[in-house]
């Protein structure tokens, strides 16, 4: 572990992006202390622009609402869908790979072109066509992108399977009588785990993206205040009033961005390749 910090702490961008995110993170625990009301109340004059008022520094949105709350609060729950979509995605994604390259052969024929029907179907039209269907709320949201993202989870923890089913320890633990469950969960999963984890940090940020688009495009859940939820209310007065607009997609921006540079970070101390740069 002191290794893996020392080599993750080497690189100056991962150790940026995790002070943004941890900036983010504090946004979010902090909202309800900073805004404790409800950040769809109405609190000040419409079109209030940033700094036009010490009261709210972001401003207002065309119907009054304070759009520092709606930023600070917006983090929460956009932070949470990128997070459970991606657990949906790697539970899935996970689950499909492994069984298909623990067992190959015909097992592995038929989950991979399972697989490859899902992949030759745009993520983002099918993420739409899914809340379009089962109606926009969060819950819906979360499935919608994890049910997208998991394909190239599943052909790469296939690929690590692929290349230690045939190891000195598998072909011990199957001559020791083990069950294959065991065997994929308990001894092949954590020494495949390091490539899985960098996807994973990916597919939060890719999740966040998601979602926000999914708002744009007035899919978002209407009951809940998200990053995405501003951003689509404030499409309709991107002429007059941008701000509205560039504020949450700023910090969607940085926090994507941390999430990149983490995962980059990652991905070199991870690999063992790259220990001794």
């Amino acid at each position: 572990m002191k290794d893996f910090l020392r080599r993750f702490a080497r690189n100056k961008a991962a150790a940026a992006g995790v002070v943004i995110l941890l900036v983010v993170i504090v946004m979010a625990f902090a909202a309800p202390a900073l805004y404790p009301g409800s950040p769809w109340d109405m609190v000040a004059e419409p079109f209030l622009a940033p700094g036009a008022d010490h009261a709210y520094p972001l401003g207002s949105d065309m119907m009054g609402r304070d759009l520092a709350a709606g930023v600070f609060h917006g983090a929460r729950v956009s932070l949470l869908i990128g997070m459970v979509a991606t657990l949906v995605a790697l539970i899935l994604g996970v689950s499909i790979g492994a069984v298909a390259g623990y067992y190959g052969g015909w097992v592995d024929d038929v989950l991979m072109r399972f697989t490859e029907i899902f992949q030759t179907i745009p993520a983002f039209i099918f993420a739409i066509v899914l809340v379009a269907i089962f109606q926009p709320t969060v819950t819906n949201i979360v499935l919608a992108i994890g049910t997208v993202s998991w394909p190239p989870v599943a052909r790469l923890t296939r690929g690590e399977f692929l290349a230690l089913r045939n190891r000195e320890f598998v072909q011990a633990c199957i001559a020791m009588g083990m069950g294959d469950l065991r065997i994929i969960v308990v001894h092949i999963l954590p020494n495949a785990l390091a490539p899985i984890i960098v996807t994973g940090s990916l597919m939060v940020a890719t999740a966040i993206l998601t979602e926000a688009g999914l708002a744009f495009l007035g899919l978002g859940d209407p009951n809940v205040m998200t990053w995405g939820t501003i951003i689509g209310a404030g499409r309709e007065v991107l002429r007059s009033a941008a701000y509205v607009t560039a504020l949450p997609g700023i910090a969607v921006l940085f926090t994507v961005l941390a999430l990149n540079l983490v995962g980059e970070g990652l991905n070199d101390a991870l690999n063992p390749r790259l220990k001794n740069r």
